[in-house]
């Protein structure tokens, strides 16, 4: 049995940081984890939880890492090593008096204040701890962040974030067989590569920036492909680029997505993913989300509306990509390592250039001009999903993107 076990390996559910907050604790040494008998009492503010001002000395009551909130102590500000948590919890502080209508300068807190403290500073630990999460799982280059400065709501319950689209019961697929010969796919195409092969052109120039309109589908080299990794016609497989920041808008529309750098027009952002269902199955789930007021089906109906997205509890960061009738994203459809035209990949390319900051959107009841879109074939409904003529009514909900030219209604 200890032979069978010899190359186990189980992951720890503590982090590295809490593993050495516990050594300290039971005043063990680890080399491994850089634990010495010289900072057997070194102790991490986790976060802080009051203030008070005494004969002039500012204190502060400090959570300690690693021990119980019974265990807090007040420390005078020289004994703090921590300027980020202290600048930030001074603005919570003032953001919280201002909200109360009590004096800035107060030399106590208020119950209702304190608690405000102890909340926001655990929001702040749960919301980071799911950043680090969302990180540790991706597989992409960009890195994601999470902010919320509008209310003490915490990560979304029953979210899990995946890097590829999850198959539901009754949807198979039938993965790519032959691959292009090509050494070189943008200079020395051998029967037009990839797209050639299914009689469409190729949709991306040097830079990797989609030169196609949108309806045309996008057809990428695949895993059986001769030409490596660094292929230019590999853009939507390599994931998403940019830095992005998971943050909640002011103006009730839930979560929202900005992004953190410049983002030039045409470039890929991210794509769509989630559980893809039979579009049955979307009927059923479709009335459930439409009772809680939220959207997150997606029609994969390029050629049959037979299968659907529901990113509603499987997904990536764009799940969290709210609606505008002025987006500044656009919907392409995407094909890999699976040339089934009812399951096609949603990909999003930027419409226009985009400025380091600016929310992420697109239009949930997209449609494209025929004349510009070189194709007839178009995803055009997000979130109604369904059997065609089905007697179940769906409830309107209302569009609050606030652009100029806004419905005001998404559906």
């Amino acid at each position: 049995m200890a032979q069978d076990l010899k190359d186990c390996r189980v992951s720890c559910k503590l982090s590295w940081e809490d593993l050495q907050t516990l050594c300290r604790r039971e005043r063990l040494v680890c080399k491994h984890l850089n634990v010495t008998k010289n900072n057997f009492n070194y102790y991490e503010v986790e976060y802080l939880c009051n203030y008070k001002k005494h004969k002039g000395r500012e204190f502060f009551l400090v959570k300690w890492k690693g021990y119980t909130e019974s265990e807090n102590t007040w420390e005078p500000l020289r004994n703090l090593k921590c300027p980020t948590l202290l600048h930030q919890f001074r603005e919570d502080i003032k953001a919280a008096l201002l909200q109360a209508n009590e004096p800035l300068d107060s030399d106590s807190l208020s119950a209702p204040v304190v608690s405000f403290l102890l909340q926001k500073a655990k929001q702040r630990i749960k919301l980071q701890k799911w950043e680090n999460l969302m990180n540790q799982t991706c597989r992409h280059k960009g890195r994601i962040f999470v902010c919320n400065e509008v209310d003490l709501d915490g990560p979304p319950k029953n979210f899990t974030y995946i890097n590829e689209n999850r198959l539901g019961k009754g949807v198979d697929v039938n993965p790519v067989i032959v691959g292009c010969e090509c050494d070189n796919c943008i200079s020395q195409p051998l029967d037009g590569c990839c797209p050639g092969l299914m009689k469409h052109r190729r949709a991306y120039n040097d830079s990797g920036q989609v030169k196609v309109m949108p309806g045309v589908p996008i057809y990428e080299c695949n895993s059986k492909c001769r030409c490596g990794p660094d292929c230019a016609n590999r853009v939507v497989q390599k994931g998403i680029q940019y830095d992005l920041c998971i943050f909640k808008t002011a103006n009730g529309r839930g979560w929202g997505v900005r992004t953190l750098q410049r983002i030039y027009k045409n470039s890929f952002v991210m794509e769509y993913l989630g559980e893809i269902i039979t579009t049955e199955e979307a009927e059923r789930r479709g009335v459930v989300y439409d009772k809680q007021g939220v959207t997150y089906l997606f029609d994969l109906d390029y050629v049959d509306d037979v299968y659907t997205i529901d990113a509603a509890h499987y997904g990536n960061i764009s799940h969290f990509v709210n609606h505008s009738c002025d987006p500044n994203l656009q919907v392409y459809n995407v094909f890999i390592d699976n040339l089934d035209e009812r399951l096609p990949r949603i990909a999003f390319f930027a419409k226009r250039g985009i400025k380091a900051g600016e929310e992420l959107t697109f239009d949930y009841k997209m449609t494209v001009d025929p004349v510009d879109a070189e194709s007839s074939k178009m995803d055009s409904e997000f979130s109604r999903a369904g059997i065609e003529g089905s007697p179940i009514k769906r409830i309107h909900m209302e569009c609050k993107c606030g652009v100029k030219n806004c419905r005001k209604y998404l559906f």
